[in-house]
């Protein structure tokens, strides 16, 4: 899994969300709407994704 990435991009808003779910976007690195962020594809991460998977939209890099 070295070297492989995925782009992250938030689609839905953030702000009415529980502490839990406010805290994956903040760890993913988005602060606004329609940003996209670049990640390395890690267990970790694809946690965090699925916890928010109707806020964001993911694509392979």
């Amino acid at each position: 899994m070295a070297g492989k990435r995925i782009k992250v991009t938030l689609v839905g808003s953030k702000y009415g969300r529980g502490r839990k779910q406010l805290a994956c976007v903040h760890g993913l690195g988005l602060r606004r709407m329609h940003q996209t962020v670049e990640l390395e594809d890690t267990p970790m991460t694809r946690g965090m994704v699925n916890k928010i998977t109707h806020l964001v939209r993911v694509e392979e890099a």
